[in-house]
């Protein structure tokens, strides 16, 4: 069973034109310009502030307590809010670094160029050191950029990251902000899906080959051998458009990576943004799982998404799919997490990492 490849993009531009003057009269953007409203109807209200367009059929259990550990938990519920303390400016910030590393378009023939990531290290990282850390590859939105994590909101969710480990819910651990678009990039809405779609090559050829030659990940090479051996230490995350990305590195690049953290967005390995195939997606998931043996490696996604997501319908109908499939998606494997009233914007990110987090790599506490 085949699914999209770097070589698979649309080429009726014709269409592709019309659907997306379709889709732009139907969508407002929300305070962070990087999210979007599928298609399906024009919205009648401020993002703040927007009902679900569809009701979830998943049952949400109470609250689970804030988790401190890798311990089980139930398989959904509702997220807790990030606690105001773990907002404010800590005692022992981490830094931010740029790294430019050699990549390919692509989208346009693999030509040779340039790509920076923005790097968070925590406040404990030491060059001169021997001890690793876990590292986190974090994906933005229609339309972000690859620092837009460690900025928006005044820099909360840096210093979300910075009191974590502080607290000890979380290991000290290295963040990479990463990038779909280059300096090549149409970033309308469908050129953007366009090149979500091919990240993953540069993921697995450029991105993180740089990342971890350059920092002290787990990886103690950038040999295949080695990066497949630290899978455990891995996690990749992202938001909207960035959480499609999070699906595809599941389908594409499972062998690196262990944890995985979708955040208000569906999967598009089959069919489109507005049109996909949720049942032929799972059944690939199935496949996957087992041709890969993820059963027997491991493997931990955290879905999350608000009740008043505009994109919620999407990852609903992801998530139901799967949560009918128990023996193969189990409270091991997979967990869907709701805030309430959380809207599409990075407050409800910031939630969503606060509690996904300390699942995938856990603190002292």
């Amino acid at each position: 069973m085949a699914i999209n490849t770097k070589n698979t993009v649309k080429t009726d531009k014709t269409l592709r034109c019309v659907r997306a003057a379709a889709l732009l009269l139907a969508v407002l953007l929300t305070v962070c310009a990087c999210s979007v409203k599928p298609p399906r109807e024009v919205p009648t209200a401020e993002p703040q502030t927007a009902s679900p367009t569809e009701t979830a059929s998943v049952d949400v259990s109470e609250p689970a307590a804030a988790p401190s550990t890798a311990a089980p938990i139930a398989q959904t519920g509702y997220t807790n809010p990030v606690p105001q303390s773990y907002t404010e400016e800590s005692a022992h910030p981490g830094s931010i670094v740029t790294l430019s590393y050699d990549s390919k378009d692509y989208l346009r023939g693999d030509a040779p160029i340039i790509k920076t990531a923005q790097i968070y290290l925590p406040y404990s990282y030491d060059e001169n050191s021997e001890e690793r850390y876990d590292v986190l590859y974090l994906m933005h939105g229609w339309t972000g950029n690859e620092g837009e994590f460690f900025t928006v909101l005044g820099g909360k969710i840096k210093r979300l990251l910075d009191n974590m480990i502080d607290g000890g819910s979380i290991a000290p651990l290295i963040v990479v902000g990463a990038a779909f678009y280059n300096e090549n990039s149409d970033t309308g809405f469908y050129e953007s899906v366009d090149e979500l779609c091919v990240f993953h090559c540069d993921f697995r050829e450029n991105l993180m080959p740089a990342v971890e030659s350059r920092f002290r990940t787990y990886a103690t090479s950038v040999s295949e051998e080695d990066l497949i051996a630290s899978r455990d230490h891995r996690a990749f995350g992202g938001f909207s458009m960035g959480s499609a990305t999070t699906w595809n590195e599941f389908c594409y690049d499972s062998e690196f990576i262990r944890w995985y953290l979708p955040m208000s967005g569906g999967c598009i390995c089959f069919g489109g943004w507005d049109d996909y195939d949720t049942q032929r997606t799972c059944d690939y998931f199935e496949q996957l799982i087992a041709e890969k043996s993820l059963d027997e490696r491991g493997f931990f996604i955290y879905s999350a998404t608000g009740t008043e997501d505009w994109l919620k319908y999407q990852v609903d109908d992801l998530m139901n799919e799967m949560l009918k499939r128990p023996s193969v998606f189990t409270p091991v494997h997979l967990a869907y997490y709701l805030k309430q009233g959380g809207v599409h914007n990075h407050d409800a990110v910031m939630e969503y990492m606060y509690n996904a987090l300390p699942l995938f790599f856990r603190g002292d506490n």
